[in-house]
């Protein structure tokens, strides 16, 4: 069983690649066993954008596990879930 969950990750400044952000993302979300299925880029304030990631996460992991990995991803300030839902089916 997965959860759906939407992830919040905000870079720590304007001038980080968003795209070697969102590329690193995925390949440890992957490696821990989650499926992405959307990626977004929502502003935030003064040229910075966040990096929205909808994705299923194994239900038997922990999600603070998910905002640990994104962490340590180089550039990236912070993470927070905004949405978690037991995904059906």
């Amino acid at each position: 069983m997965f959860s759906a969950i939407k992830i919040k990750i905000l870079p720590e400044s304007p001038d980080e690649e968003l795209e070697d952000i969102e590329k690193e993302a995925q390949e440890k979300i992957k490696e821990e066993g989650g499926k992405v299925s959307r990626i977004e880029q929502e502003p935030v304030a003064f040229g910075l954008k966040a990096i929205i990631i909808t994705l299923a996460w194994p239900e038997e992991k922990e999600t603070d596990l998910l905002e640990r990995i994104l962490e340590d991803i180089k550039g990236v300030s912070s993470t927070q879930i905004i949405d978690h839902r037991r995904a059906f089916g």
